[in-house]
């Protein structure tokens, strides 16, 4: 018991240590895990909550930024990828048409179109500088509230950590009904209609 919770402490300071590193380069396709758990560190008191949100909210930009980039000025290096996705960029030209450049701020939350929004508007005359500006404030939009929602939840999921070292028979059943519930959850928002 004492070895496990030697190892937990262990990692969470390894954690805390490179974990501004970590949550830049994970934000920078996404990083909606990585800011949940440097929301709960910074809850524990391992890391700062505002330093953490501002990383996050800088790489997602630049990874957003970075994919357009590649999408309207590299089409030849990108093709492959944009070749195979047609529909679902298709999808999203249907969707920034309806919804306008509010899809920039939204997509961040929507799991699978992170990527394929800038790629899809990048192939558009839309204005790199409207881009920047939604891209911007969806990342600032984001990182605020994902943060904030870790940091406040980081009380609940600590204790849970603490009831799972406690008692190292539920880890297993954690698991299975932690992802189990997220399979559920993908399969559900995934799904064809």
């Amino acid at each position: 018991m004492e070895f496990l919770r030697k190892i937990m402490q262990e990692t969470i300071d390894l954690i805390a240590k490179y974990g501004y590193a970590i949550l830049f380069l994970y934000s920078l396709g996404g990083g909606f895990i990585a800011l949940v758990g440097a929301s709960i560190l910074s809850f524990a008191g391992k890391m700062d909550l505002t330093l953490s949100i501002a990383v996050a909210c800088v790489a997602n930009f630049l990874g957003d930024w970075l994919l357009f980039y590649l999408a309207r000025y590299q089409k030849a290096m990108m093709q492959p990828y944009l070749a195979s996705h047609r529909r679902k960029l298709a999808l999203v030209h249907l969707l920034m048409r309806k919804y306008g450049s509010v899809i920039l701020v939204v997509k961040k939350y929507i799991y699978g179109f992170k990527t394929l929004v800038p790629l899809a508007i990048a192939l558009t005359p839309y204005s790199l500088l409207k881009f920047n500006l939604y891209n911007a404030i969806g990342a600032v939009i984001w990182g605020i509230s994902i943060g904030i929602a870790g940091y406040f939840s980081g009380g609940i999921l600590i204790k849970a950590l603490e009831l799972i070292g406690d008692y190292p028979a539920i880890a297993p059943v954690f698991v299975v009904i932690l992802l189990g519930g997220l399979w559920i959850w993908l399969s559900r928002a995934t799904k064809r209609r």
